[in-house]
């Protein structure tokens, strides 16, 4: 009975009988396509702090032996693991789900995950605790996908989703500079804690801005409203929505764009979750200089975020490869200054713009916008499930890896730990360049509706 009930509560709601009324039609997708807008950006974004908080804690942990980096990379491999099935069934089921429910219900319980993790100081406690919030992680992106979808059409999509990833540098802005600061002046339990709150704020974000389906509101869909169709075949129309989520399966495409993305986020989390500790002991950075050194990055990730979407739209006509092509070079080229370039402050600024402006365009496309384009949109969240999957699997791999490899390559020296990132930095780049070359495949890639 319990089961039934919340499988209910999570049920889409039944389709309100239409509005006649053409300007009451338009008032009420405007007033609500801006809320769904902000709602899935900065809820989204808040909600990441919760994801990276593990990132800004790893150094002072590391310091007081509490953890190895060999067992964190247990812990953070353990929420991509999570993340990367989470992703993908919840995908799958964000397509019959009522969108304003699913996205509060996972936002809360990864706020509540973060709490307990600010009391985790045993490998196995840690490891659960990171591992299911992992899980709830992946309510986001298929739900906010699905919403975008529903609200925006297909010739605007680029631009909306490339709005939505800006999301994406928010959440690692906040938690590289003020979960930085948090942890530097409070400590590391503090730097659980206070992404908990933001959290718990984002859930109440999505409860009091989100709403379901148009239709569910008596409004007609997106693409009757902006007269933006593509031709849908015959034979997709025929299937029902759970049998036409398993066809996206048979799309070779679909499978080269989730190895592209795997490789693509070895290098976005071997950033992400390493580049405090890289920045800390290579460079010899302090906890908030670190932290604003990534977060240059990420304010750069914000403007390739928006910039990828107005030149694939613009420039390229929709089309995405050679939209990829651009931002992977402008990607290695980054990673080339921060590794090898001079060590002088000015150069390092530059390859972190560099690859945020890069990285963060290829996260947009390979990450979801790609499939939605190449997928029926009638089941743009298993689109998004099935390159999530595929995307936080390669997360996953990149933490054991290079946890293995910095620890491996790293030694005592009295009571310091000195440390060699030259391996771990060209399994990153390597992988950068991989990625780049399978996008480059689909060069001649088809949209559908």
């Amino acid at each position: 009975m319990a089961g039934s009930q919340l499988f209910r509560a999570f049920a889409t709601a039944a389709d309100a009988p239409p509005i006649g009324d053409q300007a009451e039609i338009d008032a009420l997708f405007k007033r609500y396509r801006w809320r769904v807008m902000l709602a899935i950006t900065l809820g989204y974004g808040l909600i990441y702090t919760c994801r990276l908080a593990i990132g800004m804690v790893k150094p002072s942990m590391i310091d007081q032996g509490i953890f190895t980096p060999a067992e964190f990379g247990v812990i953070g491999s353990a929420l991509f693991w999570t993340y990367a099935l989470g992703k993908l069934t919840n995908g799958f089921l964000a397509d019959h789900v009522n969108i304003r429910f699913f996205l509060t219900f996972g936002f809360l319980m990864s706020a509540v995950c973060n709490i307990g993790m600010g009391f985790a100081d045993t490998l196995l406690l840690a490891t659960v605790l990171w591992g299911l919030n992992g899980w709830f992680q992946g309510f986001g992106a298929p739900g906010s996908v699905v919403a975008m979808t529903a609200w925006f059409s297909n010739k605007e999509r680029g631009r909306a989703y490339g709005l939505w990833s800006t999301a994406h540098s928010l959440g690692e802005g906040l938690t590289f500079f003020v979960i930085g600061a948090v942890v530097a002046y409070f400590g590391w339990r503090w730097g659980y804690f206070v992404p908990a709150m933001i959290g718990f704020f984002a859930a109440a974000m999505m409860w009091w801005l989100v709403r379901d389906r148009p239709s569910t509101l008596g409004l007609p869909t997106i693409a009757d409203w902006k007269n933006d169709h593509l031709a849908e075949s015959e034979a997709s129309k025929s299937k029902s929505t759970l049998r036409l989520q398993f066809s996206i399966l048979s799309i070779p495409t679909i499978w080269i764009l989730a190895l592209s993305s795997l490789a693509n986020y070895v290098t976005r989390y071997a950033i992400n979750s390493w580049g405090p500790l890289y920045l800390q002991e290579a460079r010899g950075f302090d906890e908030i200089m670190s932290g604003t050194m990534l977060m240059i990055s990420t304010l750069a990730g914000i403007a390739g975020s928006i910039l990828y979407g107005v030149i694939s739209d613009k420039l390229f006509n929709a089309r995405r490869p050679p939209a990829n092509l651009l931002f992977s070079v402008l990607e290695i080229v980054g990673l080339g200054l921060i590794f090898f370039g001079p060590t002088d402050v000015p150069t390092l600024i530059i390859g972190m713009v560099l690859f945020g402006l890069g990285l963060t365009g290829l996260v947009a496309s390979l990450g979801g916008l790609f499939a939605v384009d190449i997928c029926p949109k009638r089941v743009a969240g298993a689109a998004m499930g099935v390159i999530g999957v595929f995307s936080y699997i390669g997360a996953a791999i990149q933490e054991n890896i290079s946890g293995v490899l910095i620890d491996e390559n790293s030694y005592m020296q009295g009571a310091d730990r000195i440390y060699d990132f030259g391996p771990a930095i060209w399994f990153w780049i390597g992988s950068s360049i991989v990625s780049m070359l399978l996008a480059a495949t689909l060069w001649r890639a088809k949209l559908r509706d």
